[in-house]
């Protein structure tokens, strides 16, 4: 401004030009260079943000695959899990920014800091003191909202899942045939008004309490640049030095307010990183034995339960208490009850998913907490009461039984012999090529004792000492 101003006054030669000429043309380059600078920052954010979210997800998985099925039973496990899903992924990612945003705009306040302590020391304590306001209404509300969500989760929770019974296909003939649709929504929207209202509560306190905080930093703009113009109509400063005054300290307290953003966004993601952390201290209490015996390798084996007691964690009565059982090698056995009676919780017992509280479960005359967990498990093979409907190929989901050994066609197709699945697989249109479920394009949908044929098929496929089948035959032909 100073060299424009000189530059007017001497009749606009190219002496005088020259010079905010150069200048002109470096801010251009600095432009330049900035666009440049962004364009690069964009995609180093992206590609951050992608390793950072990916690196999660595989810890929330690695915990969640080793997590207890007991866990399960319980509210308290699934409100971790559902914040850690909900938030860690791109709160990381948003962390991350964070700590980049605050150092880029530290650098240009320094910066900023330098332009102004040459117009008195105070004028940079000034501009930070005109933002200490806004530095405490960020973090109050940050902790605000934190604990607001940490209090809802159960609600949040609910209302995913009414959203799963209005939109998923496992409730939709229900949903219809009873008329559902109208009680699940009004369910459904009367939390949501009500969360909403809690929501917008707070943001109404947080509106005010920047309205004051911004009101306190534009008073004290105000009052340096009355300053600066004094000195100016006193010739103490230049015109120029009056602009570069007025843009420093705006965009100082611009850059304040960014860094206080930015500073609220990062205290705000560190808290939801509880989280992740939480869900990841989870830890499992089915665990590897210390010196782990060798399974046995007889091909019949016999079954052992001795005075097992046990209960699920949900329940108020043990469902097996003092229970005893002995199965000879190689027979084939038949065990019977009315519903809940313990015969599912048998098979679980028998494969480690849970351990008993009394009592102990043998094979071979081994207590099974004895062996290795992937030994114990390649001794098994199950088709359970609710198998999985993998969206796989026929022949994937067979496989899926037994991934730690190579199958051939012919292996798989005596598999599905076995299950008596044959002709089902010959009519598909790809045969054991054809992929299933409704998830993905191309898929064809099974009924549910086709389904429960296939899963039949993958349990036969591993090579296992037992086999457990529970309610093997419920969703077939009654023939």
């Amino acid at each position: 401004v100073d060299s424009l101003v000189a530059a007017i006054d001497a009749g606009g030669t190219w002496e005088v030009i020259r010079t905010p000429l150069m200048l002109a043309l470096l801010m251009a380059g600095l432009l330049l260079l900035t666009e440049l600078l962004r364009a690069a920052a964009r995609f180093v954010r992206t590609a951050q943000g992608e390793l950072v979210s990916d690196h999660i997800s595989g810890l929330i998985h690695d915990r969640a695959i080793a997590a207890d099925l007991a866990h399960y039973e319980t509210p308290e496990y699934h409100d971790r899990l559902h914040r850690a899903r909900v938030d860690s992924r791109h709160r990381a990612v948003a962390l991350v920014e964070n700590l980049g945003s605050l150092l880029q705009s530290a650098i240009t306040l320094i910066a900023m800091a330098a332009v102004l302590v040459q117009f008195g020391w105070w004028v940079p304590l000034a501009l930070i003191a005109s933002t200490i306001p806004a530095l405490l209404v960020v973090t109050r509300f940050a902790v605000e909202h934190h604990r607001w969500l940490m209090r809802i989760t159960e609600d949040n929770r609910r209302t995913w899942y009414y959203d799963w019974l209005m939109t998923h296909r496992e409730a939709a003939p229900e949903i219809r045939l009873f008329d559902l649709g109208g009680h699940f929504s009004d369910l459904y929207q009367s939390i949501r008004a009500r969360l909403r209202g809690e929501r917008l509560a707070i943001a109404k306190k947080e509106a005010g309490a920047e309205i004051l905080a911004g009101s306190f930093a534009l008073a004290v703009m105000g009052a340096a640049l009355a300053w600066m113009v004094i000195r100016t109509l006193q010739g103490a400063a230049t015109l120029g030095g009056l602009a570069m005054f007025f843009q420093a300290f705006s965009q100082g307290q611009k850059l304040m307010r960014s860094l206080l953003e930015t500073l609220g966004q990062a205290v705000s993601n560190t808290l939801f990183m509880e989280n992740l952390f939480e869900f990841l201290e989870v830890e499992p209490e089915i665990t590897e034995p210390a010196d782990p015996s060798s399974a046995p390798t007889a091909q019949a084996l016999a079954i052992t339960f001795n005075d097992v007691t046990f209960r699920y964690p949900s329940a108020d009565a043990p469902i097996l208490e003092g229970f005893n059982l002995e199965i000879p090698p190689g027979q084939v056995t038949a065990l019977l009850g009315v519903n809940g009676a313990g015969k599912s919780t048998l098979f679980k017992l028998l494969c480690r998913l849970y351990d008993p509280a009394s009592g102990a479960v043998g094979i071979g005359g081994i207590d099974i907490r004895s062996f290795g967990l992937a030994d114990l498990r390649r001794l098994v093979t199950v088709l359970f009461q609710d198998p999985v409907r993998y969206s796989e190929t026929v022949r994937r989901t067979v496989e899926l039984g037994d991934t730690g050994t190579a199958h051939n066609d012919e292996e798989i197709v005596s598999s599905i012999d076995s299950a008596g699945a044959r002709a089902l697989v010959d009519r598909l249109p790809d045969g054991i090529d054809t992929l299933l479920g409704s998830w993905f394009r191309g898929g064809t949908e099974l009924s549910g004792g086709e389904w429960q044929r296939l899963s039949l098929a993958r349990a036969v496929l591993r090579d296992a000492r037992i086999l457990l089948l529970d309610e093997p035959t419920s969703a077939m032909d009654s023939w």
